[in-house]
């Protein structure tokens, strides 16, 4: 079993930057690839990152690529995702979700936990 957790959500305007963490607690953390799904209103839950168990690789959505970044602590173990150049279609609630596949997984039944999601708002 993993717990996660995220935190950093908040609200922010278009053009500003927010960072995103998500303490993991449980199992290794590095037996997990570590990804961010994002959910708007009224739509389904989308992939926006993922990272391998060492962090050596990251995969984006077409969407965020070039401003979302994903990274991970292992001491700390911790993931973040860092958001900048924000844009009102954005705005959603993160989850932060655990797979023990292979990489690099992007469909929702690929992840095996998630967390209860944190809302990012972006004001235009």
């Amino acid at each position: 079993q993993v717990q996660l957790v995220e935190s950093g959500g908040g609200l922010v305007q278009a053009g500003g930057s927010l960072r995103l963490s998500c303490a993991a607690s449980g199992r290794t953390f590095t037996s997990y690839i570590m990804g961010w799904f994002r959910q708007s209103l009224g739509k389904e839950r989308e992939f926006v990152a993922a990272i391998s168990r060492g962090g050596g690789s990251t995969t984006y959505a077409d969407s965020v690529k070039e401003r979302f970044s994903i990274s991970r602590d292992v001491a700390k173990n911790t993931v973040y995702l860092q958001m900048n150049s924000l844009k009102s279609e954005d705005t959603a609630v993160y989850y932060c979700a655990a797979s023990g596949r292979r990489w690099y997984p992007r469909q929702e039944y690929e992840f095996d936990y998630w967390g209860q999601g944190t809302q990012v708002t972006v004001s235009s």
